[in-house]
């Protein structure tokens, strides 16, 4: 908001009618939700942070199963491309080069 004031830049807000540069209070408006808009990210980070501690998975996506990466080298091998792969085995493309542009960059050398 400073950069676009500083711009030249005027704003009102339709929503929230508090909201308008153009008024008295705007630096301690905008100050004020600026900082209930930090501690709110707080907040959100602390419950993010709780609720995994509570659960038991670990965060992110699982590993893929030795006998699907073996599968995926094997396919490699043989000579299809990624997309081929994907849809035969249903493995997302980026997943695959993950596993096997490693590989592929140990075999080259």
């Amino acid at each position: 908001m400073q950069r676009l004031t500083a711009a030249g830049v005027q704003s009102k807000s339709f929503t929230e009618q508090y909201l308008d540069s153009n008024g008295v209070f705007r630096d301690t408006i905008i100050g004020f939700l600026a900082a209930i808009a930090k501690q709110e990210r707080v907040r959100f980070s602390e419950r993010i942070k709780a609720g995994q501690a509570w659960s038991s998975k670990a965060p992110g996506r699982p590993a893929l199963a030795d006998r699907v990466i073996d599968e995926l080298r094997k396919l490699r091998s043989e000579g299809l491309s990624f997309k081929e792969i994907q849809l035969a085995t249903g493995v997302p493309v980026a997943t695959m080069h993950k596993y096997l542009v490693a590989d592929e960059r140990t075999t080259l050398v």
